[in-house]
């Protein structure tokens, strides 16, 4: 999905955010006349995380090596691991695993560094008991059901630290009820921000559960032509697919995969597109938004 510009908007202002408590101010506007100029260039073709991927290049030219997320991401994967007996039991006693677990996996989105600038985990603590009560529409989950019965292959993509463990017991759940079924994660193949990866998969678990693969890249999406020829043959290959998180909606919406999004509606441009409050969720197949 091509960025519109309420995006190029905001990925313009948190440039100058990055930069703004460095004193050469020079070098400052020379930094930020080349963010402008991916945004010339590239703006009309690429998606979001497309862009992001390239401003992160540029920083790490002009400024050295970005903000290093792997406390943060050690502190968020921890926190889950510690709730996870909780939510478990709180999924297991529901009256349907599956659909509850989507409401958590959901909930559990807030995690993210880039689109949320104040993550703390009271938020996160109140959405995951706000996420109780929400609903999802019955006819897309039944869609869901009959679509992952009728599947041979799931490719999962993953978005955040700490999410993942969400992902994890989703995952152990779909296996319970299809066991027949070959599922398949991809994570972010090099560290940005504070999404997924191969090492965070470890962390918490989820390479013990099932088969984790890495995306070859460090875009903070899920790009396509970025792809690895493993991750792109996997995906391109796959029956049914659960794409989590708003940057891999933005990257690969009407790219033809035809994926089951799944994420929190975190920012301005989700609000409105979506027609929603800030922190609720969507679940829903690609050909019927």
């Amino acid at each position: 999905m091509q960025a519109n510009s309420m995006c190029m908007s905001c990925m313009l202002s948190k440039q100058e955010q990055r930069v703004r408590g460095f004193s050469d101010e020079k070098k400052k506007s020379d930094y930020m006349h080349q963010v402008l100029e991916i945004l010339y260039t590239r703006g009309q073709m690429d998606s979001a995380p497309a862009l992001a991927e390239q401003m992160n290049r540029l920083y790490e030219k002009h400024w050295g090596k970005l903000q290093d997320y792997a406390p943060i991401k050690h502190q968020y994967n921890q926190l889950l691991l510690e709730n996870e007996p909780e939510l478990e039991e709180w999924i297991c006693n529901s009256e349907d695993n599956l659909r509850e677990c989507i409401k958590y996996v959901c909930a559990a989105n807030y995690i993210d560094f880039s689109a949320v600038t104040d993550v703390n985990e009271q938020t996160f603590y109140q959405l995951l008991e706000k996420a109780k009560a929400e609903e999802i529409s019955e006819e897309e989950y039944q869609h869901f059901k009959k679509d992952l019965g009728q599947a041979k292959t799931l490719v999962y993509l993953t978005d955040n630290c700490g999410e993942i463990v969400l992902d994890k017991i989703f995952i152990q759940h779909i296996k319970a009820v299809f066991p027949e079924l070959k599922i398949t994660v991809i994570v972010r193949g090099e560290n940005v921000i504070n999404d997924a990866t191969m090492e965070d998969a470890k962390e918490v678990g989820l390479t013990e559960v099932v088969k984790c693969i890495g995306n070859g890249n460090g875009a903070p999406g899920t790009i396509r032509e970025r792809l690895s020829e493993e991750a792109g043959q996997v995906l391109s290959e796959a029956d049914v697919i659960i794409s989590k998180g708003q940057g891999n909606f933005e990257s690969l919406f009407g790219e033809g995969l035809n994926p089951y999004y799944m994420f929190l509606c975190k920012c301005e441009l989700f609000v409105h597109r979506f027609g929603l409050q800030r922190f609720e969720s969507v679940f829903m197949k690609e050909e019927r938004i």
